[in-house]
Formats: C-alpha cells, sequence, structure tokens
C-alpha cells in the first residue's frame, strides 16, 4: 500500500484529499504546517508527497526541498496560482509535477499513479514477458511486442502495483488520463482483451493478468522488479 505525505493547511481541502486517497487505496500521513511537515519527514518513510504552495509559517517550494533532502519520492504541489512563475519555480526547485486547484479528483490520482510509476523500478519480468519503463520497450520471450499507448499505460499500472488488486475504477482514471478524454467500462474490457492477447502465451487462460471476480484485476505468477 503507498503512502502518500499531505501538507495541506485548509482543513476543508485537507479531510476531502484523505478521504479520496484513502479510498484509492492509499495511506495517508497529514501535516497542516511547515513545522509539522518536517516533524512528520523525521520518523516515516513516504512514497510521495502532496503539498500545498501557501503554508501558514513558510511556503510548499521550501517544504519541498526539505522533502527531497530526506526522501527520495516524488512531489506534486497543490497551488491556487497557476501563473508560470509560481509552476517555473517549483519545478526548478525540484517539484515532479504541480496541480491547480480546484482539481479534478480523476486527474490527481492520474498524476499520482503516473508520478509513482516514474520513480519505480525501470524494468520488470514475469511469466517470460520483460518490460523497460525505461525505454519503453515489451518483450515477451525474446520477441519485441508492440502496444499502444493506451494498452502501455494498462501494462504499467498492473506492473506497478504487483501486490494489489485493481478495481475497474482506478483502470478507468488511469485510461482516462492517457486518452484526454472519458473512458467507459465497455472500453476498459475491449483493452483487457487486447493486452492480454499480445501478452499472454494463452489469452484464453491469462496468467499475467488475472480477473478477481466482482472486484477487478491483479498480477499473477512470479515477478522480479530491478
Amino acid at each position: 500500500m503507498k503512502r502518500i505525505f499531505l501538507v495541506e493547511d485548509d482543513q476543508a481541502i485537507a479531510k476531502n484529499l484523505i478521504l479520496l486517497l484513502r479510498a484509492e487505496g492509499f495511506t495517508v500521513t497529514h501535516a497542516p504546517t511547515r513545522s509539522d511537515a518536517l516533524a512528520a519527514l523525521g520518523g516515516n518513510k513516504f512514497d510521495l508527497a502532496l503539498v500545498d504552495i501557501s503554508l501558514p509559517d513558510g511556503n510548499g517550494f521550501t517544504v519541498c526541498t526539505e522533502i527531497k533532502a530526506a526522501q527520495a519520492i516524488p512531489v506534486i504541489f497543490l497551488t491556487a496560482s497557476g501563473d508560470e512563475a509560481s509552476v517555473v519555480t517549483g519545478l526548478n526547485m525540484g517539484a515532479d509535477d504541480y496541480i491547480t486547484k480546484p482539481f479534478r479528483p480523476r486527474e490527481l490520482i492520474a498524476r499520482i499513479g503516473t508520478a509513482l510509476r516514474k520513480s519505480g523500478p525501470s524494468a520488470f519480468e514475469i511469466r517470460g514477458l520483460h518490460v523497460d519503463t525505461a525505454s519503453g520497450l515489451v518483450k515477451k520471450n525474446g520477441n519485441e511486442v508492440f502496444l499502444s499507448a493506451l494498452e502501455y499505460r494498462l501494462l504499467l499500472v498492473f506492473i506497478s502495483n504487483p501486490k494489489n488488486i485493481i478495481t475497474r475504477n482506478q483502470l478507468l482514471d488511469e485510461l482516462w488520463d492517457a486518452a484526454g478524454e472519458f473512458v467507459n467500462d465497455n472500453t476498459l474490457t475491449v483493452y483487457i482483451k487486447r493486452l492480454r492477447e499480445k501478452i499472454e502465451s494463452d489469452p484464453a487462460s491469462p496468467q499475467i493478468i488475472l480477473t478477481v471476480r466482482g472486484t477487478g484485476y491483479r498480477l499473477g505468477g512470479d515477478y522480479a522488479s530491478k
């Protein structure tokens, strides 16, 4: 289960974000101020940080620098200011992404997923399937597999969550972000079928992407990440 560090002083926004993130399967530690954030960093390990730029006892730029110095994790800025100067400053301070308030929940979850994948292992193997995320190369038993952008995005979701059951709603969030438009439930079924046809030795009896009836899907078999 991925651990999110939320630094946000607005209690109403923080409450809604915590509910959203926990519903998506994340654990959340919340700090409303810079000083609270520093204290939390001392005794906890996180996978990603969401940081508000405006804090009552400092600013998110400083917090970002302190997080990066303490832990090698991605940082996404939450900002009420969409001006270019704030965006450039945040990225120059080491932030991996930013999102402007008010933000769409599905977009935020998708951006979190993207940041986590980029910070994860660069190579993954399972049942003869080799995925190199640094180059985007996918091979099955040594032969290159050609995937569409959405098929590749779908595969990355599974290898980034090898121990988790992934619901259809979570997958829809990911595909919606990649396509830039809403992807419905029927479309998801089609993409799962196409992906299995390309990566499974026997698509009729899948061993890599398994169906969990009534819930979603999970990665099957023994896997190794590098």
